[in-house]
């Protein structure tokens, strides 16, 4: 594992999604794919971009001249407090805040074929490493980041959330493998769609889904009329990042509203987002988790995290967490009166988990009335010993109380749990729990752990302590292609690989130019290995042998139209 202590924090269940990439996995055709996009980019960026993005470059010492290695990577962000882990493309949006809330970028190992240089449906080494990277050395930008993912993590999702992101995550494999037939993306197209079709009502996490890429993802900052790029996607794509820019993509004030834009992450998009400036980002974050069940608690959560389908946190007024599969809650009077999970069950008190609580000791689940007694005038966290007596609650004895919601407890108490003067729990031996005619709880069962609170202040996804409960993600059913290189393929990555040994070269192999130049018409429309022929011909002050190369190139785009930009660009860097 990286020595990094942004890392070394992460909680075991996000350890599953780390991979390892043999660096010497990338080749030479890959790193020319680098150079030549983080060589557009910087170029483009120096006027398009948020100041603290070439200040981020310098911070975390992203080269322009070749792929960073992770070792490298986290020893420098390590110095911002940040760090960096690679995974397989997409991992699902709850996983991702999670690392983001723990301050560690996730970065798709993968780069972009040299036929999506100009934009990539899937997320890559250039989309992570030259994206979110740098602008994170903005402290304001960094805090918004980290905020994001500890909101982002405790949002509520749909199952059919989940349909939607394998979905995506199919179809971007697909398309940023370009040996996928065309009729297996245009089934993956028409599969996502109908997905997107069926969702309902956006769930909380679809919705911060939406603000996380009009922001991070393609953000604007700075006014309308004159907006600069902050966002990942356009920070780390050439062809998106000028048509961003442009009048064709209209331009938004970045609001609550953006919830409401949904996007297709394998195109280009209508209509971007700008924010005044960072801090902007924080009050839009703050007024969208307002309306979640994070904040709200009561029913609205309680009904949310039964509906997930997945592992949730209830937070009683008196503090005590409940975390487990809630499968049931009794609601009287728009209210919850008692909360139900399913299998085991933590409890906890400020993130940590209570002793004699553990998952394995509530390993069938756990329910508790939720309110105020009936005849305690105060709420029942601040009841004190005299409270209990009042009651006839005294530990040793056969006692009866009554909910305000009419749940009943009978049983004999044994023990009471405090924290910081407030009555979190109640257990109680041979005890009998009931609604009306309802069984809530039989002595059979054995003791009952009662839950103190008049109220849930807080509801939430997952739960309040991941390595306690012995949290773990499903991995997606399907892993990114590994691409297998056949002979020709080889020969050409050999060239590149030659092309960089003689750039890099101090003693200027005029005559090794010369042999190797022949070989390029081996690979006639291998547009970027001629620009970096030419780039090395340059560099060597031989003119004809340059210009004999610029023709070629320029054949090159005659044949190919769709390259003449990239073609244009690259000659232009180059002073041609």
């Amino acid at each position: 594992m990286l020595q990094n202590q942004a890392i070394e924090r992460l909680p075991r269940h996000l350890h599953g999604w780390i991979i390892e990439r043999p660096y010497d996995s990338y080749t030479s055709q890959d790193q020319a794919i680098w150079r030549y996009v983080m060589r557009q980019n910087v170029d483009f960026l120096r006027s398009a971009a948020h100041p603290a993005y070439l200040e981020g470059l310098r911070k975390t010492g992203i080269s322009i001249e070749r792929i960073p290695d992770m070792t490298t990577m986290n020893s420098i962000l390590g110095r911002i407090g940040w760090g960096a882990v690679t995974v397989d493309g997409f991992i699902p949006p709850a996983a991702f805040m999670e690392f983001q809330a723990y301050r560690v970028l996730v970065i798709a190992a993968d780069i972009r074929p040299i036929g999506q240089i100009e934009y990539t449906p899937a997320p890559d080494i250039l989309h992570e490493a030259a994206g979110h990277a740098p602008i994170i050395a903005d402290e304001s930008y960094a805090a918004y980041l980290q905020r994001f993912g500890e909101i982002g993590s405790k949002a509520f999702s749909s199952a059919s959330d989940y349909e939607l992101y394998e979905a995506i995550r199919h179809l971007s494999i697909l398309k940023a493998d370009p040996r996928s037939p065309a009729e297996k993306i245009f089934l993956a197209e028409k599969t996502l769609e109908a997905k997107e079709r069926s969702l309902g009502v956006a769930s909380e996490m679809a919705s911060l889904r939406n603000l996380h890429w009009w922001t991070v993802e393609y953000g604007l900052v700075g006014t309308v009329e004159k907006p600069l790029i902050y966002g990942a996607g356009l920070l780390s794509s050439i062809g998106e990042s000028a048509n961003a820019l442009s009048k064709a993509v209209k331009k938004i004030p970045y609001s609550i509203d953006a919830v409401y834009y949904n996007f297709d992450i394998t195109r280009q998009q209508p209509q971007l987002f700008v924010t005044p400036d960072f801090d902007w980002l924080g009050k839009v974050l703050d007024d969208f988790a307002d309306r979640m069940a994070l904040r709200k608690g009561g029913v609205e959560g309680m009904l949310k995290a039964v509906d997930s389908g997945w592992p949730a946190t209830a937070v009683y007024s008196s503090g005590l967490q409940v975390s487990g599969l809630f499968s049931d809650c009794l609601i009287l009077q728009n209210q919850p009166a008692y909360i139900q999970t399913t299998g085991p069950t933590l409890l906890s008190y400020a993130n940590e988990p209570l002793q004699g609580h553990l998952p394995d000791q509530h390993a069938h689940g756990f329910g508790a009335p939720v309110g105020r007694i009936k005849g305690l005038l105060k709420p029942p966290r601040y009841m004190d010993k005299a409270d209990m007596q009042n009651l006839g609650i005294v530990e040793g004895k056969k006692c009866s109380f009554e909910f305000e919601s009419s749940v009943r407890v009978e049983g004999e108490l044994f023990s009471e749990l405090r924290k910081e003067d407030k009555l979190l729990m109640l257990s109680f031996r041979n005890c009998k729990v009931s609604h009306q005619d309802r069984i809530l709880f039989e002595p059979s069962w054995g003791t009952y752990d009662m839950a103190v609170g008049e109220a849930l202040t807080s509801v939430f996804s997952g739960p309040a302590n991941a390595d306690a409960f012995g949290l773990s993600y499903p991995k997606p059913l399907e892993k990114t292609h590994a691409i297998e290189h056949n002979d020709h393929e080889r020969k050409l990555h050999q060239l590149y690989r030659q092309l960089r040994q003689m750039r890099e070269s101090t003693s200027r192999p005029h005559e090794l130019m010369k042999g190797f130049s022949p070989s390029l018409t081996t690979y006639p429309d291998e547009w970027l290995l001629w620009l970096e022929a030419v780039e090395l011909a340059i560099q060597l002050s031989d003119h004809s042998l340059a210009d004999q190369l610029t023709d070629g190139l320029r054949a090159i785009s005659k044949r190919q139209p769709s390259l003449e930009k990239l073609i244009y660009r690259g000659l232009r860097l180059l002073g041609i």
